[in-house]
C-alpha cells in the first residue's frame, strides 16, 4: 500500500487539503515506526493512514521503516546544505528552537524518532506543522505536546514561511520510484 502514495514523484494527498505527501525515502526508520504507530493510536488523525497502519504489525512496521530508511540519498556535503535563512525566517526560528530538535540543517535530529524535515515537501511540511494546532477534530490533528506548543505560537502564514525555508534546504529525503513501475 505504501507504493501507491509514497513512491509516485509528486503524488498528492487531497485530504485534509491538496499537498504532496511527504518523502519518506532517507527518513529515520525510528521516526517512520513511531508515526505509524501514532496512526494504529489515533494519536495522529488522517482516516487513510490509520486504515492503512491499523492491520500493520510490529515486524510489517520495522520491515516498513527500515525499507525506506535505506532509500535516502548520500548526506550532502555541509558546505553545500545549508542556506542561511532571511531576517523574518530567522526571527521566526528564533521563537521555536526548531534546531533544538530537528538537528543541524533540520537533517540530523537528537534522536531517531524525530523526523528530518530538510527537503521535505514545503506544502506537506505545512499541513503537518497546522494538524499540530487543530484540537477535537475527529479526522485532522496530531497529538504531540512539545509541538503542539511551537506551532501555536505562529499565524499559518509564519508556519508556511518557515515550511517553505526547510523544503528548500538540501537533505537526504527523497521519493524514489519502484524500478518495476517505469516505463
Amino acid at each position: 500500500m505504501c507504493y501507491g502514495c509514497h513512491n509516485i514523484v509528486g503524488y498528492q494527498a487531497s485530504f485534509p487539503e491538496v499537498y504532496k505527501v511527504p518523502k519518506l525515502g532517507g527518513q529515520n526508520a525510528a521516526y517512520i515506526a513511531a508515526a505509524l504507530k501514532a496512526y494504529q493510536a489515533g494519536d495522529r488523525k488522517h482516516p487513510t493512514m490509520r486504515a492503512i497502519a491499523t492491520p500493520l504489525t510490529d515486524q510489517d512496521i520495522t520491515d516498513i521503516a527500515s525499507f525506506y530508511e535505506k532509500q535516502g540519498r548520500a548526506a550532502q556535503p555541509a558546505e553545500k546544505a545549508s542556506r542561511e535563512p532571511d531576517a523574518q525566517v530567522t526571527a521566526l526560528f528564533a521563537k521555536s528552537a526548531c534546531v533544538s530538535c530537528h538537528g543541524a540543517n533540520f537533517s540530523k535530529p537528537i534522536a531517531p524518532n524525530y523526523p528530518k524535515i530538510a527537503g521535505q515537501h514545503a506544502d506537506y511540511l505545512f499541513v503537518a506543522l497546522k494538524s499540530y494546532k487543530t484540537e477535537n477534530n475527529p479526522a485532522v490533528g496530531r497529538s504531540n505536546g512539545v509541538m503542539a506548543a511551537v506551532a501555536k505560537q505562529f499565524t499559518n502564514a509564519e508556519l508556511k514561511v518557515l515550511a517553505k525555508y526547510v523544503a528548500s534546504l538540501d537533505g537526504e529525503l527523497q521519493t524514489l520510484p519502484e524500478p518495476k513501475f517505469h516505463h
